[in-house]
């Protein structure tokens, strides 16, 4: 062979190589599309998100694309977004409780991963344990929190009697937690009223309407609510109204604490997740999990504003203490 017909042969071959890796790795560029709540609320849960897809072997602009899109609380936005992503035809769709009704009426065949949820198996899987369909992700069993929380609101005000539980009235998830969080109540001698909000616009007014009237206030978190959450903590602080919440994230808005799962490794959980979807496990043989770590964060600068004096034990035993 002459020289010349060499170089040209392995120069074509060179050519191919980056194709043939790229073949291997799984072929045609893999895309995610992410249906959020919010923005800010979202960006360091996306974050361990795509950092955990990386270790996992994937690089963002060349084996895989993210996509994101921000409902607010909307369930028109969600189903925009929704078709939009199938539009695109994209491999996975990451997304919420609150909107999974919406994006599984939408398709029963592009995989559907629920990095934050409530109760899946009410109609979207078969079961925890096998999920079927095209439907899996992590569920969080807030009725074994619920007590915890109210609990952690005793320690800090002793003389609680009234409380309040705020949730919103176009989420079915959020009112059913809302119903447990008013039967904990009453089992613990505690008055309980629950305090229903529709859309952005009904927060202050139903905060006007409780003003004097609770000692405490219980907040069902939610898309709308996480959307809202500096609102809602700041009017809370304003009505000089201790409040529990669901993550850390409201604490750092100005709430006064929180109990419940890190959801950055809710993110992480559902990043394995679409590893395994993207590549060739279906959805619903891969089992929804759980958390089995609870975080426990306290705002000391409002506990202060609302001259609240946390108990040390309390403060011994928080995961982060803020302020």
């Amino acid at each position: 062979m002459e020289r010349r017909e060499f170089i040209k042969i392995v120069c074509g071959l060179a050519g191919t190589w980056p194709i043939a890796a790229y073949a291997q790795q799984g072929g045609e560029l893999r895309r995610i599309g992410v249906l959020g709540a919010d923005a800010t609320v979202w960006s360091s849960w996306t974050a361990a998100f795509v950092t955990r897809l990386r270790e996992l072997g994937w690089t963002m602009g060349e084996t895989i694309d993210v996509d994101y899109r921000w409902a607010g609380g909307s369930s028109r936005r969600v189903s925009d977004f929704t078709a939009e992503f199938l539009r695109r035809q994209v491999d996975v769709i990451v997304t919420y409780g609150a909107a999974a009704a919406v994006v599984r009426q939408a398709t029963t065949t592009t995989p559907i991963v629920l990095a934050v949820a409530s109760d899946p198996d009410a109609g979207l899987v078969a079961s925890l344990a096998r999920p079927g369909g095209n439907v899996t992700g992590i569920s969080i069993e807030q009725s074994e929190l619920i007590g915890k929380r109210l609990n952690l609101l005793r320690e800090v005000t002793p003389r609680l009697r009234r409380l309040v539980i705020m949730a919103n009235a176009g989420y079915g998830m959020s009112m059913l937690e809302a119903q447990e969080a008013k039967a904990a109540a009453r089992t613990l001698g505690l008055e309980a009223a629950r305090l229903e909000i529709w859309g952005s616009e009904g927060i202050a007014p139903t905060f006007e309407a409780i003003r004097g009237k609770a000692d405490a206030l219980y907040v069902v978190s939610d898309a709308l609510v996480a959307a809202n959450r500096t609102l809602i903590t700041t009017l809370a602080l304003n009505a000089r109204l201790p409040t529990v919440l669901s993550y850390g994230d409201y604490v750092a808005a100005g709430g006064l604490m929180s109990y419940g799962p890190n959801y950055a490794n809710l993110f992480r959980q559902a990043a394995d997740m679409v590893d395994k979807i993207l590549r060739g496990t279906k959805p619903g043989d891969i089992p929804v999990e759980q958390p089995s770590k609870f975080e426990l964060i306290i705002n000391l600068e409002t506990a202060k504003a609302l001259g609240i004096t946390v108990p040390e034990s309390l403060l011994a035993n928080a995961d982060k203490v803020i302020g």
